[in-house]
């Protein structure tokens, strides 16, 4: 999603300057461009905006507060947008680390997942200070669709919202399927019939599809909707609510991972449900 996003910003003309643990994967943005730099300070320090968009809650705690990582390096007056699915405490500690040094920073998850990236529609949720989401516009009307939604830590409530949302969604659909294998029915015609009523879901018209073919390579990966739905857990019960369909996805996606199923996408959440479903 990382590159797809970046291809955006690059070819609207902005200079683009570029560092990832693994070269190879921002190959096809050099070759258009970009400048390459081999560490997180040389890469950042002459930013007018610094965009992030890594895998784990460490990862996003490592490029930003390591020595020589962004909060370190940045000039001052930098706008520090973190794309990453994170933990909203994390979010809010960088943005106060943020200014206490003169930089801006938001939160700004998003979803649409690989295709929404690659045709920049995504959905963005941004939190922090208002003045610095509207700097950011101009970046993020690249990407897709962006919504304002708070205070600091705010992008990343509504992205658990969003996660809540689709494990409880993807479930039903594969739940649909489980029933319409043991009843006996064509399940490519049920899907069918049910996508076009109140039963339709973006979840149900592209993961059903490519549960169907057999096709798990991720759009987003098991483990990043573990990473999501363990974040989403704990600030649930920081707050005291118990949301019972939200845990048992998660203890579903949960065994994928211990069945090593981390490396493939979302939608093989089926293999929970009907395991000989290849």
């Amino acid at each position: 999603m990382g590159k797809s996003m970046a291809g955006h910003i690059q070819r609207a003309g902005y200079d683009l300057q570029v560092y990832t643990r693994t070269k190879s994967k921002a190959g096809e943005l050099i070759a258009h461009g970009a400048g390459w730099h081999d560490d997180i300070a040389s890469c950042v320090k002459n930013a007018d905006a610094v965009c992030t968009m890594v895998g784990f809650v460490n990862d996003v705690e490592e490029v930003y507060f390591q020595p020589q990582g962004i909060l370190d390096s940045a000039k001052r007056g930098a706008l520090l947008i973190d794309f990453t699915t994170t933990s909203p405490t994390l979010s809010k500690r960088i943005y106060a680390a943020a200014k206490a040094r003169g930089l801006a920073a938001l939160d700004a998850p998003v979803s649409g997942g690989d295709v929404g990236a690659k045709n920049a529609a995504l959905s963005i949720m941004a939190g922090g200070d208002e003045e610095a989401y509207y700097r950011a516009l101009p970046l993020f009307e690249l990407l897709g669709t962006p919504h304002y939604t708070g205070a600091a830590g705010s992008g990343q409530h509504t992205k658990m919202a969003n996660q809540i949302a689709i494990c409880g969604a993807i479930s039903g659909v594969c739940e649909a399927m489980a029933y319409a294998e043991a009843a006996g029915l064509d399940t490519a015609n049920m899907l069918e019939c049910i996508g076009g009523g109140a039963a339709g879901s973006w979840q149900l018209k592209n993961m059903a599809p490519r549960m169907l073919k057999g096709d798990f390579a991720p759009g987003f990966f098991v483990k990043h909707q573990v990473k999501d739905l363990r974040i989403a857990i704990e600030e649930a019960q920081k707050r005291g609510i118990t949301l019972p369909v939200l845990n048992e996805a998660a203890s579903r996606y949960e065994q994928l991972l211990t069945n090593g199923e981390g490396e493939n996408g979302t939608q093989a959440l089926i293999h929970s449900y009907l395991p000989a479903n290849e």
